[in-house]
């Protein structure tokens, strides 16, 4: 009996012994063994990740729109000057020595029968497109019609069950949302850079013209001569936008580039497809931006809108009772804060269209109706 209460006790002296030597070796063990039994409390719950979030990968967005991207050569007169005096053409097409000028960009598949969108600058010059598929088909392209105020031109193809994209609804990018640039830069075909939305509603003062319609997405994905007139794509793969230029020093990236929102290039896009020409509906007013300078002179505790300056006779904006120094704030709901949003909401708009002007008049908020008319 002895002989066994002998094991027994040294059997607990030596646990003892070991969960001490432990306790020593390892201080946090208990710490340790508290978090644990903390730990098996908490439930892990799948949450939806939000709307735009970055997936793990673009593969899937990548392969819906490289097939929808072509490659446009074109070739026009021969060159007497170095350079266009375009910055736009002169960035894209590499001007600089004597002979025909000859340029390459990028293009977008609009429609499965052949119709194409690209930049004006790409192939305002040309005498001679060609475009080349994604799958090394080539075809003779004809300009169906341009609108130099947005930089923007259709291009038609004879061939059919051509891929196209769907389209995002650039009314709802985000700043800070993934995009991918697809394009043909330095003739590197169905090329795939990535970057995130840096701005909306940019004017970079790069289309000639008062009236020019500039309210780019800025992005910092890399696009480079070449790029001109190919897609900006969403994570999705849906086509956000055509990208145009960049800003550079050096006529290569430099960090930031500017593509035409996807609901203004439909627009335009649409009217030139079925008229030939695009019916671009005027506002008939002279604009500046309100600053809180010209707030604090007008009176209003508001920093950021449209002020009118001027009216034009028998324009739209006159024809529905506005006044000079009313100040646009939103249009059809939609805030407006800076004159290429508002040339942008104007510019997607339809001939014949009615759209609900707020203004601030006086220190006083008023809706009002403006039919729009043709320019």
């Amino acid at each position: 009996m002895k002989q066994i209460l002998s094991l027994v006790a040294a059997a607990v002296i030596g646990g003892l012994l070991v969960l001490g030597g432990n306790y020593y070796l390892n201080p946090n063990a208990a710490n340790l063994a508290q978090q644990d039994n903390f730990s098996k409390e908490i439930k892990n719950v799948n949450v939806s990740a939000a709307n735009g979030a970055a997936p793990l990968d673009f593969v899937a967005a990548a392969e819906k729109a490289m097939p929808a991207v072509v490659h446009i050569s074109a070739e026009g007169a021969q060159a007497t000057t170095r350079s266009s005096g375009d910055p736009l053409r002169d960035f894209f097409e590499g001007f600089g020595q004597r002979g025909p000028q000859k340029g390459t960009g990028s293009g977008v598949i609009y429609s499965n029968d052949g119709y194409i969108i690209t930049n004006n600058h790409v192939v305002d010059f040309a005498e001679k497109v060609e475009v080349t598929l994604n799958d090394n088909r080539k075809f003779s392209a004809t300009v169906i019609g341009t609108y130099p105020k947005a930089d923007l031109a259709v291009l038609k193809i004879e061939a059919a069950g051509l891929p196209t994209l769907r389209q995002s609804d650039s009314d709802g990018a985000k700043v800070g949302q993934w995009v991918l640039a697809v394009g043909n830069p330095f003739n590197l075909n169905s090329t795939v850079t990535a970057g995130i939305i840096s701005a909306l509603g940019r004017d970079i003062n790069i289309i000639k013209g008062i009236d020019a319609i500039e309210s780019f997405i800025q992005t910092d994905a890399a696009v480079n001569p070449g790029n001109s007139g190919g897609a900006l794509v969403d994570a999705q793969g849906r086509l956000l936008g055509i990208n145009t230029a960049i800003s550079t020093r050096t006529g290569s990236f430099e960090g930031y580039s500017f593509a035409i929102p996807i609901n203004i290039v439909s627009r335009i896009a649409d009217d030139i497809i079925e008229n030939g020409s695009y019916q671009r509906p005027y506002l008939g007013v002279s604009i500046v931006e309100l600053d809180d300078e010209y707030a604090q002179e007008l009176g209003l505790n508001v920093s950021q809108g449209v002020v009118v300056e001027q009216l034009m006779d028998g324009g739209s904006a006159q024809f529905a009772g506005m006044l000079p120094k009313d100040v646009i704030v939103a249009v059809d709901g939609k805030t407006i804060q800076s004159v290429p949003e508002l040339q942008e909401a104007i510019g997607r708009s339809n001939v014949g269209e009615t759209l609900s002007m707020r203004v601030i008049r006086r220190g006083e908020t008023q809706e009002i109706p403006v039919r729009l008319k043709a320019g």
